[in-house]
């Protein structure tokens, strides 16, 4: 491939991956508010990955690893966990707005600095992590204070989020050193898991009641395009940024990648500014701002750490890259949970 090709090709690959990232909560809270029904909503969401999957692996645009009955039976509590994530998400969108969203997913890194030092035994984090998680955690709290839309079930969903999220990015690290999937083996088994699991949340929640009621109160009229349309840009977005997150992690460097997530965030914020009023207080804003700046700060002390560790530990081609490849699949399979 020429360089000029190469260019616009990564160029493509990131632009991509940038759209899907920013728009995809404002699209998804979009999609929650004109259809409110979270457990349905995400299924379908799952049915298209499963089908984008399959159909994209018979074009020859990619690769996955077959489905299997032993393979499902190792990778069923993660899926559990990614199905938690995923449904607390949404909920946490049909309650609350965006920006609230965005706060709770930038405390990730509390809770996994906490989890990996503790249960995963890594060394204590450094003094520029532990400041950078001082000021995610400073600038979370003054949003919560200050947010004028706060509310108990609002708040029990996105905690919830909160924990089930931080699980997820820790246990896939296991998973993934253990199973041997390919990345999109991982979204495959993911995606087609939640949705065999899907009928069961709908009857413990009693969400299929909910369906079948507003089914028997529309006489008939059930179909509205604008929730069609929500749904629909839902459920390709969401596949999207599976395709692009994979692609452009392979076409730039991880810093460059890890870049255009952070300026990701922030077009999310200005973008559900712009669009509509279901945002925070401009004091909100600025402690959201905090929070995010605390996580390009964490990013970048994590980063520093990594490239500091002793060569000499590891095999040059080896063990170092096997290391960094279970990281990205990782944070790969994890692209919807991290913009949705």
């Amino acid at each position: 491939m020429s360089s000029s090709k190469q260019y616009y090709t990564t160029t493509s690959l990131v632009t991509g991956y940038a759209l899907c990232s920013s728009l995809l909560a404002v699209i998804n809270k979009y999609a929650i508010t004109l259809f409110n029904y979270p457990g349905l909503l995400t299924a379908l969401q799952y049915l298209t990955s499963v089908i984008g999957v399959y159909v994209f692996s018979k074009l020859g645009f990619l690769h996955y690893d077959p489905f299997t009955l032993t393979n499902a039976k190792k990778f069923l509590p993660a899926a559990l966990v990614f199905y938690l994530a995923i449904f607390t998400n949404t909920n946490l969108l049909r309650h609350a707005n965006v920006d609230t969203f965005i706060v709770f997913r930038s405390c990730t890194p509390l809770l996994v600095a906490i989890a990996d030092t503790v249960f995963r035994h890594q060394p204590f984090p450094s003094k520029l992590t532990l400041l950078a998680l001082v000021i995610i955690l400073g600038g979370a709290v003054g949003y919560v204070a200050t947010d004028y839309g706060f509310t108990i079930t609002a708040y029990s969903w996105a905690f919830a989020y909160l924990v089930t999220i931080t699980t997820e990015m820790v246990y896939i690290k296991h998973i993934i050193t253990n199973l041997g999937l390919n990345t999109w083996g991982y979204v495959l088994y993911n995606n087609l898991l939640s949705l065999m699991m899907a009928p069961v949340f709908w009857v413990l929640t009693g969400e299929y009641v909910e369906v079948f009621s507003a089914l028997a109160e529309s006489n008939g009229n059930w179909f509205d395009l604008s929730a069609f349309l929500a749904v629909s840009l839902s459920c390709v977005f969401g596949l999207a940024i599976s395709f692009f997150g994979f692609a452009a992690r392979k076409a730039v460097s991880a810093t460059a990648f890890t870049v255009t997530g952070v300026i990701n965030k922030f077009l999310t914020v200005a973008i559900n500014v712009l669009i509509w009023d279901k945002h925070a207080s401009p004091f909100g804003l600025v402690c959201l701002l905090f929070t995010l700046a605390g996580g390009v700060l964490y990013q970048q002390s994590v980063t520093g750490a990594s490239t500091q560790r002793d060569p000499s530990t590891l095999k040059q081609g080896d063990v170092g890259n096997e290391g960094s490849h279970n990281d990205n699949q990782g944070k790969n399979v994890s692209a919807k949970l991290a913009s949705t």
